[in-house]
C-alpha cells in the first residue's frame, strides 16, 4: 500500500508509469529530506499514471497530430490560451499583454476564424518569448491546453483518469500529491463517493494547479461548486496548495477563497522552469506539506 500517491501533469502521453516514477519519486523524497524528514522509503510512493489516455491511436500515419496555431479549435482551448497569456503578461514585464494590440478583444467581439487565428498566433508568440517559457515550442503549449480541455469535456477520459488514481489510493494512503492537471484529477477522485468510502487522506498537496480558474476549470468540476464554493472531499483532512509566482498554469494562485479555510496557499520560486514538477517537488514547502500529512511535521507553515 502506498502512503503517498503522486498524480502527474500533462505531456506524459509517450511515457509510462515506471518512467514517470523514476523522474519524480527521488525528487519527492528529496523535498521531504530538505524539510527535515523522516524520509519515506521509495516503495511508500505510488504513481497514478494516466498519460496514455491522451496518446494518439494510430491516426495520421502514426505521426504526432499537428499542434500549431490553427489547431486551437474549440472555444475552451481559445479561452484557456488567452488566460495563460494574460497571466504571463502580469508576471513578466517583457511580455506584451493581449490589450497591447487589441487582439484578444477583437477576437471576442467578432469571433471570425481569421481574428481568432491572429489572437492565437499573438498569444503563442508572447508566451514562447516569456523568460520562464523561453525555448518551449508552440506544439507543447497547444498540446498542453488540449489535454486540459479534453479532460474537462470528454466523460470517457475523465472517468478513466479518475479510475487510475482511485486504483492507487488505499485505506493506508495518507498523502496525495497532484501536479498541474493531475491536481484536478486528484481532487475530483477524492470527491468521488464511488471510491472514497474507506479513504483517510490527511493531506492533499497541489502543485502548479489550475483549479482556481473560475469559468475555465473551477465551474466545470465534478462535483460542481455550490453557491460559488467548491466541495470539500469527504476523506480529506487538510490541503496545501503550492504555486510559483510566475506559473501561468496556476493563474489563480490562491485556492483558499474557493475551496475553504482548510487550504493553505504557499508561493515558491522555481527559477526558469516555473511549472516543472521536479522543481515543485524539491521545494522545502512541498516537503513540509508531505511530512505533515505523514504525521511527522506539525504543519506546512512550521519553521
Amino acid at each position: 500500500m502506498s502512503a503517498i500517491v503522486f498524480v502527474h501533469g500533462v505531456g506524459k502521453q509517450y511515457l509510462g508509469e515506471d518512467s514517470v516514477a523514476r523522474d519524480t519519486v527521488p525528487e519527492l523524497l528529496s523535498g521531504v529530506r530538505l524539510a527535515g524528514g523522516p524520509v519515506p522509503e521509495p516503495d511508500d510512493v505510488g504513481t497514478a499514471f494516466y498519460g496514455d489516455l491522451f496518446r494518439p491511436r494510430g491516426t495520421r500515419g502514426g505521426q504526432e497530430p499537428p499542434c500549431g496555431p490553427e489547431d486551437v479549435e474549440t472555444e475552451e482551448e481559445f479561452r484557456l490560451l488567452m488566460a495563460w497569456w494574460e497571466a504571463a503578461a502580469r508576471t513578466d514585464p517583457a511580455v506584451p499583454g493581449p490589450a497591447a494590440d487589441g487582439t484578444r478583444g477583437a477576437a471576442f467581439r467578432a469571433p471570425s476564424q481569421a481574428l481568432r487565428l491572429n489572437a492565437v498566433r499573438a498569444a503563442l508568440d508572447a508566451l514562447t518569448g516569456a523568460a520562464f517559457l523561453r525555448g518551449v515550442l508552440d506544439a507543447m503549449l497547444v498540446g498542453s491546453l488540449k489535454q486540459v480541455t479534453a479532460y474537462l469535456s470528454d466523460d470517457d477520459v475523465r472517468a478513466a483518469a479518475r479510475a487510475r488514481v482511485a486504483a492507487r489510493i488505499t485505506s493506508g494512503t495518507r498523502v496525495v500529491v497532484g501536479h498541474s492537471l493531475g491536481s484536478v484529477i486528484a481532487y475530483e477522485t477524492l470527491c468521488d463517493e464511488a471510491y472514497n468510502g474507506s479513504w483517510d487522506v490527511r493531506m492533499l498537496v497541489t502543485l502548479g494547479s489550475p483549479l482556481g480558474m473560475r469559468s475555465l476549470v473551477l465551474d466545470r468540476l465534478d462535483p460542481p461548486p455550490r453557491d460559488r464554493r467548491a466541495r470539500w472531499p469527504k476523506p480529506l483532512r487538510a490541503w496545501t496548495n503550492i504555486a510559483d509566482s510566475t506559473d501561468v498554469v496556476a493563474a489563480v494562485r490562491e485556492l483558499r477563497p474557493a475551496f475553504g479555510n482548510r487550504v493553505t496557499d504557499l508561493l515558491v520560486h522555481n527559477g526558469s522552469h516555473m511549472h516543472d514538477a521536479t522543481r515543485y517537488l524539491t521545494a522545502v514547502e512541498t516537503g513540509r506539506a508531505i511530512a505533515a500529512g505523514l504525521g511527522t511535521e506539525p504543519g506546512p507553515g512550521a519553521r
